[in-house]
């Protein structure tokens, strides 16, 4: 499995636990979606750049 499937399934946890606990303490489903969409772009930009290859240069001449 490859380091950024590995990253998204952990902040998919994250995102769902958060999502519970909001649901816990009576915060309203649409704030909960809202909250879980922005999550879900911060995990996806973040998951990128943490697991992107770096482009190998060739020696400048």
């Amino acid at each position: 499995m490859s380091s950024f499937a590995l990253y998204t399934i952990g902040f998919i946890i994250v995102i769902a636990g958060l999502s519970y606990a909001a649901a816990m303490i009576g915060v309203p489903a649409q704030w909960i979606a809202v909250g879980a969409i922005v999550l879900a772009g911060i995990g996806l930009i973040s998951g990128v750049t943490h697991t992107r290859r770096k482009d190998e240069t060739e020696a400048s001449q």
